[in-house]
């Protein structure tokens, strides 16, 4: 049976290279609503003695800096739980809430600050927690307090520098983030302590009102490494039994909750370290320590254990920090993907009869790219699970299972995948935000509805991308009457031709928003829409407008180096618009390996077919993009095996390919290596080494050179207009202030809407 678990894993894993080659697969990924209405997302379930009124939960999508310094929760945070009970979701969890501060050093700042909340230390936090369960309450909802042993080896180093302690781990394992800092070994008293704090957590999260504990078992935190041989290979003492610290935990917040309280765990069915790097488990060092992984038995095994301890429901997924795109599935993973997780776990219960302490069966949630209602609602009429996890897709909407229920599909905000605006904006320094929703995160700051225009206002919008959308439509909204200019027949800018690899689904259904939102405006608040027109400065200063907003976007760059105007060279842009242009050409080299460029090899190698080349002149690709969707491209580029030259810079194009030049020098990163991240630029690594050597000079044959080097703000438009002076008020957003992301544009075109 073991061997069949492996095999299931490694075909999984294998699969989500090329998994939209499955056209039905696919198609789950699009916002339709042929099942409605669903009857079985909004259907009751009991988990323990409580009953939730649907099967939706939300996921424990970060409350990193929601909370006070000193780690009470604000009322920011209140209401980003409160607007997603409001939309209806069945059981909101929080986001980490450690009780190992003075234990784990990478969880406490100096001065004993933090940028998670607490509910440890002092009655002083108990507040904010009661100000969050009422409000989730008010509306119906449960909530769950997910509370986390530590961090250990995925915690930030930094508390070495500013502590001068080590971080901490089950066994020593090197650090993620800088793997020359080593992790040392917490000894059984500082163990023991946590499973005190676990307890006595529990119980106050009871009396703050809370209706259940979550305990946060996967991803390699500190609970999975005491709890999987990977990272825990003590030799001596109860805690060389890599059970035993999870099953201690539960029994300990059993003994301090009792028996009708209900526990959740979150575990991964496999790191699948050995499923996704194989062989270079024996040759990469740190990887090598990790390959006595749990395997999918030994889980099995180890979650009926913890149901026998009082556990009463999972969600399961895949995956840890080292192959990050696992647990925090981009937008080129698969919808859906975890599906077949959720239904082995669920099956394996159902077979061993596997109970509750309770007498009920466990419920298995199910998680992974779920936010498409037809997809969770036909995978619980298929009896795939019990429940259905959304984070990302409550960011996007808080609303989803309100318009879900109403069978107002076309109206949810999708999900794009991008992890820009949640993950990677509290990686820099912020907290969770949404790329397509910018009230996300903001709910303390920005009303559901903007205010109405005092005076109205004439205002073109220049432009039909995100920003320009957003603009238009909310300030439509405030009563202002407003003319969307835009030169293409669909609404949607560069976000058109971005959609077009498959991998890319999330932004079609998402463009498709754009596009009704921009209809339903039309229709309500009197947007005019002007399609297929290109506006002079002018144009529009004759048409005397009260306020001009120009988002005419940004324009290819196109180095000046010879032979660039040779006709095999094409802008990756162009590409996209027109496919038909690699038609023929069998040897492809992209230059500029960012997240385009890397997008344009993966669409070429996978869909076209074609033999691929990508050079990069900085050391790393995908430089500034989240870990999880770098790391999922670039590995499955090594598998379809595109080459990725990096500290190489492009020199000269000739008509049989390219000349390159490249750094020669041992300490150039393995452009292959996702095991580890790339730290952000105001974080240095004090052990990385200088890439310092000769350059050699690299002829690389090629049929196509496609350029994806970056774009430059088209604002000579804006200029002009400020020039000719057309109007009182002349704004400029989008990628025509600053080429960058949709998180940017949408947040910059809500926010003039609403100003204006």
């Amino acid at each position: 049976m073991s061997k069949n678990y492996e095999s299931f894993l490694n075909q999984l894993v294998e699969s989500y290279g090329s998994w939209f080659k499955d056209e039905e697969l696919l198609k789950a990924g699009r916002m339709t609503r042929n099942l409605y209405p669903y009857t079985h997302i909004f259907s009751p379930i009991q988990i323990n003695r409580i009953t939730v009124k649907n099967r939706l939960v939300m996921g424990p999508m970060g409350n990193i800096s929601m909370a006070e310094e000193m780690g009470r929760p604000s009322q920011k945070m209140v209401k980003y739980y409160a607007e997603r009970a409001l939309g209806g979701v069945g059981l909101i969890t929080t986001g980490l809430v450690p009780i190992s501060h003075y234990i784990d050093p990478s969880v406490t700042e100096p001065g004993d600050r933090s940028y998670f909340p607490r509910i440890d230390r002092s009655r002083t936090v108990f507040a904010g927690w009661r100000d969050i369960t009422e409000a989730v309450h008010s509306y119906g909802s449960r909530i769950f307090i997910q509370l986390t042993p530590g961090l250990g080896r995925v915690g930030s180093p930094e508390c070495l520098v500013k502590k001068f302690k080590l971080p901490i781990s089950a066994s020593w394992n090197p650090n993620f983030y800088i793997t020359q800092i080593p992790c040392r070994p917490l000894g059984f008293v500082g163990l023991k302590k946590i499973i005190k704090n676990t307890g006595q957590a529990a119980a106050d999260a009871r009396a703050l009102l809370f209706d259940g504990v979550y305990l946060h078992g996967h991803e390699g935190y500190f609970l999975e490494q005491m709890t999987n041989p990977a990272f825990n290979r003590r030799k001596f003492g109860r805690y060389a039994n890599w059970q035993a610290f999870g099953l201690d935990l539960v029994k300990e917040i059993r003994d301090r909750v009792g028996p009708d309280f209900p526990i959740m765990y979150r575990i991964d069915l496999s790191l699948a370290l050995n499923a996704t790097y194989g062989k270079k488990m024996e040759e990469i060092h740190p990887l090598k320590k990790f390959k006595n992984e749990r395997t999918v038995a030994q889980t099995l095994d180890y979650m009926k254990n913890l149901v026998k301890a009082g556990v009463d429901i999972f969600d399961v997924d895949l995956g840890c920090y080292d192959n990050w795109w696992l647990p925090h599935p981009p937008i080129s993973m698969p919808p859906g993907c975890y599906l077949a997780v959720a239904r082995l776990v669920k099956e394996y219960f159902q077979e061993n009869n596997i109970r509750t302490n309770t007498g009920l069966e466990v419920p298995v949630v199910a998680v992974g790219k779920l936010g498409y209602p037809d997809l969770a609602e036909k995978a619980l009429r298929e009896g795939f699970c019990d429940m259905v996890m959304l984070a990302r897709p409550l960011l996007a909407d808080p609303d989803w299972p309100n318009k879900a229920y109403a069978g107002r599909v076309e109206e949810i905000i999708p999900c794009i995948g991008d992890q820009e605006g949640c993950i990677n904006e509290f990686i820099e320094g912020g907290h969770p935000q949404c790329s397509v929703n910018p009230r996300t995160g903001n709910e303390d700051l920005l009303p559901p509805e903007p205010a109405p225009a005092a005076h109205k206002k004439r205002i073109a919008v220049v432009g039909g991308g995100p920003a320009g959308v957003m603009c238009a439509v909310t300030a439509a909204r405030r009563g202002h009457e407003v003319t969307l200019f835009e030169a293409r027949d669909r609404l949607g800018g560069m976000l058109i031709p971005g959609g077009v690899p498959k991998i890319k689904y999330d932004l079609i259904n998402y463009v498709d928003y754009l596009n009704r939102a921009a209809e339903k405006a039309a229709k309500n608040y009197g947007l005019k829409i002007k399609f297929n027109q290109t506006v002079s400065p002018e144009f529009l200063k004759n048409d005397n407008f009260d306020s001009l907003v120009i988002c005419v976007g940004g324009q290819p760059l196109k180095p000046v180096l010879p032979g660039i105007d040779l006709p095999h060279v094409v802008q990756a842009v162009d590409l996209l618009w027109n496919p038909g242009l690699a038609d023929k050409k069998d040897r492809i080299v992209v230059v500029g390996g960012g997240a385009v460029g890397c997008e344009v090899a993966y669409f070429l190698a996978y869909e076209l077919g074609k033999e691929v080349t990508v050079i990069e002149m900085l050391p790393y690709f995908m430089k500034g993009a989240c870990t999880a969707n770098r790391g999922h491209l670039v590995h499955y580029l090594e598998r379809q095996g595109v080459k990725l030259l990096n500290c190489t810079k492009l020199k000269e194009i000739v008509p049989d390919g390219l000349v390159a030049t490249q750094i020669q020098s041992k300490n150039i990163p393995d452009p292959y290596a996702v095991w580890r991240p790339v730290l952000p630029e105001n974080i240095k690594n004090p052990f990385e080494k200088p890439i310092k050597g000769p350059v050699v000079e690299l002829k690389i044959q090629a049929d196509l050179v496609v350029l994806a080097v970056g774009l430059r703000p088209n604002v000579e438009f804006y200029y002009r207009c400020l020039e000719i002076q057309a109007a009182p008020e002349i704004y400029n957003i989008g990628d025509s202030f600053c080429p960058g992301r949709v998180y940017e544009a949408v947040k910059a075109g809500y926010n003039l809407g609403q100003s204006l």
